[in-house]
């Protein structure tokens, strides 16, 4: 399940920032403010975090900066594809509920995949600060962090929107759909 992390080529590294730069300029409402090349200068200095970033471009995730702090100089990657990334559905919430399924298991669970990343699953609060920005989910939901009241339970939490509003829901931990993934956070 868990991939090596990889040291990205020349080629991975520059078609990445490009990717990036290009979405931070068309979509500055989600990070106003900030400076492109402050984001680049960091990320360039970090690979392990660039890793992460190709990661999250790879399996359809669309990472865009969604807020910053030029004071605290740490900027936050949060997935921005329209829909659940593609390339993250079809998991159950962790590594317990994944364990726990008898039969029919998916191949992996939302919690450790954005371990094996490098990165977050969003919270709810995260997720609703996400879809101040757009329309994001209308067809598909989203894992988010849950309570570890919730999950001792065997609960976990997702998100949505339907309606031109965000729901949250519950499920069994173990339950997976073609429909529902999970969104990460990277913060550089």
């Amino acid at each position: 399940m868990k991939k090596e992390k990889a040291t990205l080529s020349p080629e991975q590294r520059a078609e990445l920032l490009s990717v990036l730069k290009i979405r931070f300029e068309k979509h500055r409402n989600r990070h106003q403010g900030l400076d492109w090349d402050r984001v680049q200068e960091k990320l360039e200095k970090n690979a392990e975090k660039l890793w992460s970033l190709f990661e999250m471009e790879r399996t359809g995730g669309e990472p865009d900066v969604v807020c910053g702090d030029q004071l605290s100089d740490e900027f936050n990657f949060y997935d921005c594809s329209a829909e659940s990334p593609s390339g993250r559905r079809n998991v159950c919430y962790d590594r317990e509920a994944l364990e726990s399924r008898k039969a029919n298991k998916p191949e992996h669970s939302a919690m450790g995949m954005a371990e094996d990343m490098g990165i977050e699953i969003l919270t709810e609060e995260q997720y609703r600060q996400l879809q101040a920005f757009g329309s994001f989910d209308t067809k598909t939901s989203s894992w988010v962090k849950t309570p570890d009241k919730i999950r001792k339970l065997g609960g976990a939490i997702f998100c949505d929107r339907r309606y031109d509003t965000v729901f949250m829901y519950h499920n069994g931990a173990e339950s997976y759909y073609g429909s529902r993934g999970f969104r990460g956070v990277l913060r550089v």
